[in-house]
């Protein structure tokens, strides 16, 4: 600081000024980001969620640099794309998604991790020759200086293998490939009595304990054979929500790591292919799979939280009493949903 600027608040705080902070000014009157314009650009978007930032500054007459400062600053809007999901669920889909969630998130709170440790799921899925890698997986640092790297859009080989795994919250239970063909309720059952040896030799005292198969809802697994066949085995199968891919273990957990550390690798024979397979697993520790087991309890409990944001009701919907118009009009002063109990015990 220079020897006039010291005299200079030497001679304003002998005049009386008492603080150092900048004393507020008038400066220029606002043109742009008025209150008014706030209310008005806040009306556009909720009436137009697509509306553009040059639609609203040649609307409200203001510069192009300022509809920005309105909409991302004050307001807090910020544009997103729409969540792309599987498929759009129907009332029944997501009743059954509560049911499901609901039903293990009690029996998990009864039994505790004990029950993580009694339950078998099962999934398949296509491993080819050559695997594109993912674009989060071509990621890498790059400097200013550096050269931009291209890469170049590539298909998967036609030459594959379908995997169908078991596994627990311990590690893998058994590996079967495919080559040739196509998984049906025969070969399925075939598979399960395979699964059983596997789990004798692995897990002494699971097939004791009970068995508790969770597998999709895919043909071959909801087969009146297959469901024979568990019976005979003495296990029980698990529900599965349809389209909920998001509720399988195998597709949120495992396969992705398995797609990542497969992808943009070549192999010349169903025989790598398998190898590879197995050297991914091996090298997975066991805390691994039981991770994957508590985020799935994770996700039913977000499931079922996620919907039960009112007070619900489980009622049985063919008492005829249950279906009265006082007993609708009570529940609706209430503010109180009722959830039919036959959503919650009949499956596909």
């Amino acid at each position: 600081m220079s020897k006039q600027m010291v005299r200079r608040w030497c001679r304003t705080f002998s005049d009386g000024r008492q603080q150092v902070e900048d004393i507020p000014r008038a400066g220029r009157t606002r043109t742009a980001t008025t209150d008014a314009n706030v209310r008005k650009v806040d009306d556009m978007i909720r009436a137009n969620r697509r509306i553009t930032i040059d639609e609203v500054a040649e609307k409200l007459g203001i510069l192009h640099e300022r509809a920005p400062n309105i909409i991302h600053d004050i307001l807090r809007y910020r544009e997103v794309s729409a969540r792309w999901v599987h498929r759009q669920l129907t009332s029944t889909h997501k009743a059954q998604r509560m049911g499901v969630s609901l039903e293990y998130l009690v029996r998990y709170h009864e039994d505790g991790n004990d029950i993580l440790f009694r339950i078998a799921t099962e999934d398949e899925t296509w491993v080819h020759h050559f695997m594109p890698e993912s674009k989060a997986a071509s990621m890498e640092w790059k400097h200013p200086s550096s050269p931009v790297r291209k890469k170049f859009k590539t298909t998967p080989s036609a030459g594959k293998v379908l995997l169908t795994l078991f596994w627990d919250a311990q590690g893998v239970l058994l590996l079967d490939f495919l080559e040739v063909g196509t998984i049906n309720a025969t070969r399925y059952c075939d598979t399960l009595s395979k699964l059983k040896e596997a789990i004798r030799k692995k897990r002494p005292g699971l097939l004791t304990s009970g068995v508790l198969l969770l597998d999709d809802n895919a043909r071959p697994h909801s087969a009146t054979a297959t469901q024979n066949h568990i019976a005979t085995l003495g296990w029980e199968r698990l529900h599965h929500p349809p389209y909920s891919p998001d509720l399988a273990l195998s597709d949120f957990h495992l396969f992705p790591g398995l797609k990542k550390n497969l992808g943009g690798r070549r192999f010349g024979s169903n025989t790598e292919v398998k190898q590879a397979i197995q050297r991914f697993f091996h090298m997975q520790s066991p805390d691994f799979f039981l991770e994957g087991f508590l985020k799935l309890i994770k996700r039913y409990d977000k499931c079922l939280n996620g919907v039960f944001r009112h007070a619900f009701l489980l009622i049985d919907n063919k008492a005829r009493p249950h279906w009265a118009q006082m007993v609708n009009d009570s529940l609706e002063s209430e503010d109180v949903r009722r959830m039919d109990w036959a959503s919650q015990i009949v499956w596909p």
